[in-house]
């Protein structure tokens, strides 16, 4: 076995075709080696293929991607390919175009794009079976050339002749009672030649929906749709940035889009948040479109090859998927959507590091079709674009049915008094000294309850409690591999009461590493250990102390491990089965439940004063977004954010449902200092087991960073670029390895790509030293 699949069974042809192709080999690989075609291959060779050809000195058998089918032969012999291992290509020739785009963009190797952007069950053939026919080619030979072949030979080739077509090879042994040997012969000697054929033996299903009634748009809507039916009608690229409020129906924009797609004869893409990708998401598009394909993590690997085939076979109408999505290979692809498209998870965070949003709109761009960008919370990127008319703006003001935004109260936590436990309710002793629950929300929650209303919950922190501390001497217990505080778990039943000690864990949330808590200080061993702050499975405790009888539900990760949890859960609450949904940020996400008149915010300032830039610009998104999920149905809503900071401007106009000042007043900050949307940052991250090491490596990168920058400038005096650092990231060890980091900031992406590129051309690191790089980062911890 190779590392494509099986070896060629019989060995190749030296009768070449006049033709050769360029392959590209998967990993850190940029550089397109050509080969020649065999003429039993011609036929078989198109772009987009792979293919298996040998490589290197010892010709081991790789396999690769056809990126180009030319006459022209290299200076020197070229070696033969050996197999083209796809029936049809996986990817179209403008698609093949984006991923080169995508090479030279983030500045990582052709290579490793084509291998991330075919998934692995697709490129493995899973859910398929293969089998092999062999075909007579030389017919003319039959009248006197069959005299070179010994009597076995003649008589599996006439009986080829006689059947006109391929047989199976297995069928053609036991009919002609032989062995492969005689095949193989026959082959060498250019009389046949060999045929494989996948056929599958799974097919994906997405169950059957009943088609929803045709809903009247608004007048908003149909502006938002006319538009886009204009650029759909012209067959012409446009970026559309769809702003619509929480609840305002641009769901229903996209699928009238959709529509008129798919009757003329074209495809569609939709991207959502992984987390989105709820039966019901699915459902609502199979009831409009019977022919989707889905793609997303939580697939079998026989699923996701399946549903590839399917959008490569021309039997998809519309794809919707996660951010991998966006490199579906459709046929005729007529429009692209990517819902909530300020979600961080459609950025990738191992290399390629791409964002699927920007590739969507370059992929639009390749293809001369539109591309809609929605959300209620734009990125201030897509927003400042908007401004700039590099994209149209379409807006939704109003949700449907003249639905008012739910009010928002916010409560100032640096005043709230917790209530004493009332007579006769149980205190769970690990809450005595903290309520994370205020007075005032708790209320709220008795009175949705008692109106037959749900609530959720959002408090976007797992575990129990956030650290693990020594009073008397200021030790805090920390992750062996990582420089942060372990976060203590401890899991409860359905009653609230503690599960055997034995499952009490202290947690890295970056690594995963675990130990039991400590009693005493490993310090200075006095049993002085305190656990402080507010995790979900204490709030967890608290409702089961408030509410002991209420159905809930706890949501975020370390319950919600698969895709099928998450949707179960979903179902349970839609129809009323659970009361309170509480969990963390992935409750946030597009979800639409009339029943719900109440969101809470238990803690608002969870992310508020991170180390990074866009820290204000995610807290504001996440408070506009959860208070979204109230107010959507006759009975109304409300939402109450607790907050030690009401004053914020995040929480201020978050409150007020005000995105439009909330994005004027953050660019205004980030204007004089260059930072995106007015500068294109990138980051380097220079890591090591040795810290010393990791330091002297960034340093030699920053050095060479700064003399090329001499260098452009003295050709382009106005390159303003800036370089900051090296310095260590904030999480400065992660899993066992030390990290320094470099950010280069300009307007430009030109000055910013030559700089990287040079750069790292010309360096030479350590060997046990690496860096990895992100183009345009979400993250910079």
């Amino acid at each position: 076995m190779n590392q494509a699949g099986q070896a060629c069974l019989f060995a190749e042809s030296q009768i070449g075709s006049g033709l050769y192709v360029d392959v590209i080999f998967p990993g850190p690989v940029d550089k397109a080696w050509r080969y020649a075609v065999p003429e039993e291959l011609a036929r078989q060779v198109e772009v987009g293929k792979r293919v298996l050809a040998p490589f290197g000195r010892g010709n081991h058998t790789m396999a690769g991607y056809c990126v180009a089918v030319t006459s022209q032969p290299p200076p020197v012999a070229a070696k033969p390919i050996r197999r083209v291992l796809d029936a049809m290509p996986l990817m179209s020739p403008a698609l093949l175009q984006l991923t080169r785009w995508l090479a030279e963009y983030y500045l990582c190797p052709w290579g490793e794009v084509l291998q991330a952007v075919v998934p692995r069950p697709a490129r493995l053939h899973a859910g398929t079976r293969e089998r092999i026919f062999v075909e007579a080619v030389r017919p003319s030979l039959a009248e006197g050339g069959v005299s070179a072949l010994t009597p076995r030979q003649q008589a599996v080739y006439s009986r080829l002749l006689q059947a006109g077509q391929p047989l199976e090879l297995r069928e053609l042994l036991r009919q002609a009672n032989c062995g492969p040997t005689v095949i193989r012969n026959l082959i060498r000697k250019g009389y046949v030649r060999e045929v494989r054929q996948r056929t599958p033996t799974t097919t994906p299903q997405i169950p059957e929906a009943t088609p929803p009634a045709q809903l009247e748009l608004t007048p908003a809507q149909r502006d938002a749709l006319q538009a886009i039916e204009q650029a759909l009608d012209a067959n012409r690229f446009q970026a559309f940035l769809l702003f619509g409020v929480t609840g305002s129906g641009k769901t229903e924009v996209y699928l009238r889009a959709i529509q008129k797609v798919v009757a003329s004869d074209k495809q569609a893409i939709v991207l959502v948040p992984e987390i989105s990708l709820t039966p019901q998401t699915i459902e609502r598009f199979r009831g409009h479109f019977p022919r989707i394909a889905v793609l997303h993590s939580h697939l079998t690997d026989a699923e996701r090859a399946g549903f590839w085939r399917q959008i490569v076979a021309g039997e998809a109408d519309v794809v919707i998927g996660a951010r991998s999505a966006i490199f579906a290979p459709t046929r005729q692809l007529g429009l692209i959507v990517v819902d909530e498209e300020h979600e961080p998870s459609f950025k990738q965070e191992t290399a390629p590091r791409y964002h699927a949003r920007d590739v969507a709109v370059k992929r639009a761009q390749l293809e001369n079709i539109p591309v809609i960008l929605g959300s209620a919370t734009p990125a201030l990127e897509s927003w400042h674009n908007a401004q700039l008319r590099r994209y149209t703006l379409l807006q939704l003001p109003c949700r449907v049915l003249d639905r008012p935004l739910p009010p928002v109260h916010v409560i100032d936590m640096r005043h709230e008094v917790p209530r004493p436990y009332r007579s006769g309710e149980r205190q769970p002793a690990e809450l005595r000294r903290f309520r994370a629950i205020s007075p005032a929300l708790e209320e709220a929650i008795h009175s949705a309850l008692a109106s037959g209303g749900q609530v959720i919950l959002l408090l976007n922190r797992r575990g129990f409690d956030t650290y693990i501390l020594c009073p008397a001497c200021g030790y805090v217990v920390q992750c062996r591999f990582c420089s942060v505080a372990l976060t203590y778990h401890r899991d409860f039943d359905t009653s609230g009461r503690r599960r055997p000690a034995a499952i009490e864990r202290a947690v890295c949330h970056y690594c995963g590493y675990e130990q039991p808590p400590p009693v005493r200080c490993p310090q200075c061993d006095l049993p002085a250990i305190r656990h402080y702050g507010l995790g979900t499975q204490k709030l967890e405790a608290e409702l089961n102390a408030l509410f002991p009888e209420v159905p809930k539900s706890r949501m975020d990760s370390d319950v919600m491990r698969r895709g099928q949890r998450y949707g179960a859960v979903l179902d349970a609450f839609r129809r009323g089965e659970i009361r309170i949904l509480f969990g963390t940020q992935m409750i946030a996400k597009g979800l639409d439940f009339p029943q719900v008149t109440l969101v809470g915010v238990v803690n608002a300032d969870t992310a508020m004063y991170l180390p990074d830039f866009r820290a204000a610009e995610r807290t504001f998104q996440l408070l506009a977004q959860v208070a979204g999920r109230t107010g959507r149905g006759e009975r109304g809503g409300k939402v109450l954010v607790q907050t030690f900071n009401p004053e914020h401007p995040c929480v201020r106009l978050a409150a007020a449902h005000d995105y439009v000042n909330f994005a004027q007043q953050e660019l205004a900050a980030r204007r004089p200092l260059g930072y995106p949307p007015f500068g294109r940052m990138a980051r380097l991250v220079v890591r090591s087991r040795d810290d010393l090491l990791a330091q002297q490596s960034a340093q030699h990168i920053a050095e060479q960073l700064r003399s090329l920058l001499a260098q452009l400038q003295q050709r382009e005096p106005m390159a303003a670029v800036q370089i900051f650092g090296p310095a260590p990231c904030p999480l400065h060890r992660l899993r066992s390895y030390y990290r320094y980091q470099l950010l280069v900031l300009t307007p430009r992406v030109a000055w910013r790509n030559w700089l990287l590129r040079e750069t790292l051309r010309r360096i030479t690191l350590p060997q046990s030293a690496d860096y990895s790089l992100d183009i345009d980062p979400l993250n910079v911890l």
